[in-house]
């Protein structure tokens, strides 16, 4: 792949705290116009990651390469050429949209008819139109968001980073800011989102997953599935999952995740089947009061892969 089609190059980046390893040695690319997720839970290394991308914060060793520019010898240069939004909105609540927009507007240099062009078609896109002159502080948390968007590719950056941009935010806002970011994609803009929202995540054309500093896995949120949730995946309500994991080797079951209130059990494709699984287990006294064969998500992917490096790191070397 050619520079030219990259919007982030990342290669054995690290960063230390004294003794401690925030990240460790992270290596992937970011296509240009593609959605990258970088999950984790909070303390992965996500957000200490994208503060080194965008020259908020010195590497210890590595490289990166953004927008085209040495992040890690030229941090300075990289700012003009991307947008950031953080999980708390860098808006002045006090000020109307439209003055949110001329403030920042006038940080990346944007003034006059070249400013007044750009507000209109960014408001358009994000759909502030008819908002432009309520008070930021007085907005809902969804429509706050998508100003902090607006404010964030005014300047038309060809890489835009989102930390944590839903935290807080309702589904129907959620939904409505993926549209948004999709569309931004689709026009050429690389887009790099951290967030530990798996159902998110699916968005994303490839998942970065995250786990103690370290980038355990990267793929399409479909092949993560395929490879560390092989076979079939049935959810139980009512079992307990210690019970089933003492019976599994009779059962046929690869693995146990509890899931909120329920259990998710990995089958092999020739395994049983719920119904079959479920009286199984009845009869071996475990209550079951309902099993059905789901889809697996990006959240078993991530179960899995948390457990196994959890596991790599308590084995002996």
């Amino acid at each position: 792949m050619s520079d030219e089609t990259l919007g982030v190059r990342v290669c054995g980046l690290t960063r230390r705290f004294g003794d401690f390893v925030a990240v460790r040695g992270v290596s992937f690319d970011v296509r240009r116009g593609e959605v990258f997720g970088y999950l984790g839970a909070n303390g992965a290394g996500k957000s200490t990651t994208i503060r080194m991308l965008c020259g908020l914060l010195a590497a210890t060793s590595g490289e990166a390469e953004v927008a085209g520019v040495d992040v890690v010898h030229r941090p300075e240069r990289v700012r003009r050429a991307i947008g950031y939004m953080s999980q708390r909105f860098s808006l002045y609540l006090d000020l109307t949209v439209a003055e949110n927009l001329a403030f920042f507007g006038g940080a990346y240099g944007l003034f006059g008819r070249a400013f007044r062009a750009r507000r209109d078609a960014v408001m358009h896109e994000v759909g502030l139109e008819s908002i432009a002159d309520d008070v930021t502080g007085a907005l809902a948390g969804g429509v706050r968001q998508r100003l902090a968007l607006a404010c964030a590719v005014l300047h038309e950056p060809r890489v835009v980073f989102l930390d944590e941009p839903t935290a807080g935010v309702a589904p129907e806002a959620r939904r409505n800011f993926w549209r948004i970011i999709r569309r931004l994609a689709a026009g050429g803009t690389t887009i790099f989102v951290t967030t530990h929202a798996m159902d998110e995540a699916e968005y994303c054309d490839r998942v970065g997953l995250m786990v103690a500093g370290s980038l355990a896995a990267l793929d399409t949120p479909a092949a993560l599935e395929r490879t560390f949730v092989p076979g079939r995946l049935i959810e139980l309500h009512g079992a307990r999952a210690g019970d089933v994991r003492r019976l599994a080797p009779e059962l046929g079951v690869l693995g146990v995740e509890p899931f909120g209130a329920a259990l998710h059990v990995q089958v092999a494709e020739d395994g049983p089947r719920p119904a079959a699984l479920a009286e199984a287990l009845q009869r071996a006294g475990v209550p079951v009061t309902h099993a059905a064969e789901i889809a697996p998500t990006l959240e078993d992917v991530f179960l899995r892969v948390v457990g196994g490096a959890g596991a790599s790191e308590a084995s002996p070397p």
